[in-house]
């Protein structure tokens, strides 16, 4: 049901080059960052890693399990990201690796100093629309589904990391940044997207979001969402994409074909049927939204069910 944004896989190492088959790491040093590349050749379990600083972990290839915060666990897949604050112990299986079905996964340890820099910077200049809400990292946010942006800036860091030119360092930390705040907006949308229901009489955009998820089936204005929530159209539509990383007409699209989905799982409902279910008027443009969303057809989506 999810869309899966994964980053490029890195070649993998030839087998008499691993040190060990468990876990094997890679480093690349940077300023203000360090990319670490794991690979796993065989079936393994509890495996103990701990970094001292906040590292973003992402899959690029196989399946871990994953055991976070004492007792929840879940299953780590390519297209997913999890945040891992400094001194947690991560505790690792790997049910299904071998040399013939490896698993790759980056962990990217973040400089404290470079975190408080860019929320310093966000809080300063680019503050919340809520006057009691600040820019950070959640950490009960932890466990995230790619967004393209996110998978985009990750190719982009691991590119300047593992290779060798002048100011890599300076490029490094604009991406770096970037990467920091494109991970704060998908935080926010999931958030808001999970607890929408509990804080519209508190946050202009919980309410909006429950608008637009009551109407889905409706024309949906950007001029109605900055009325109902007391903002002039640009100030809604800035601050908006600011905080979400997405603009409140992407938001809006992305939740039809949501919808879409969700009525492609009976198959008595046929695509024209779910099309005109949730706001799209023409079938065609339905079709290549679908496309430009999924990266498949909602044909291909049904077909991927069976």
């Amino acid at each position: 049901m999810k869309s899966t944004f994964k980053p490029r896989p890195l070649p993998l190492l030839h087998e008499k080059d691993l040190k060990t088959l468990v876990e094997n790491r890679s480093v690349y040093t940077l300023q203000h960052c360090e990319l670490n590349v794991f690979e796993t050749h065989q079936q393994s379990e509890k495996v103990k890693l701990v970094f001292n600083e906040m590292v973003l972990t992402t899959m690029l290839r196989g399946k871990k399990v994953m055991h976070l915060f004492g007792s929840q666990h879940f299953d780590y897949l390519p297209g997913e990201s999890v945040i891992v604050p400094d001194n947690e112990e991560m505790i690792i299986d790997f049910p299904e690796a071998g040399l013939d079905n490896p698993t790759q996964c980056i962990a990217l340890a973040v400089d404290s100093g470079m975190l408080q820099d860019t929320l310093q910077l966000l809080n300063e200049k680019y503050p919340k629309a809520e006057k009691n809400e600040a820019w950070n990292i959640d950490v009960s946010c932890f466990h995230l589904q790619n967004t393209s942006e996110i998978t985009a800036t990750i190719d982009r860091l691991v590119n300047i990391s593992t290779e060798n030119f002048a100011a890599k360092d300076v490029i490094a930390d604009f991406t770096l940044k970037e990467l920091l705040i494109r991970l704060m907006q998908t935080q926010a949308r999931k958030l808001i997207l999970d607890s929408y229901h509990k804080h519209t009489n508190t946050n202009r955009f919980a309410a909006a979001v429950q608008y637009i998820k009551t109407h889905i089936h409706e024309e949906i204005t950007v001029d109605q969402l900055s009325n109902l929530c007391c903002m002039s159209r640009p100030s809604f539509f800035r601050c908006f994409k600011r905080e979400f990383g997405i603009s409140p007409v992407d938001f809006i699209l992305h939740e039809r074909i949501k919808a879409a989905k969700l009525l492609l799982l009976d198959s008595n409902v046929t695509i024209s049927q779910a099309c005109y279910a949730v706001g799209v008027n023409n079938l065609s443009y339905f079709f290549k939204l679908f496309k430009r969303i999924e990266g498949k057809t909602p044909a291909e989506f049904r077909k991927n069910l069976n």
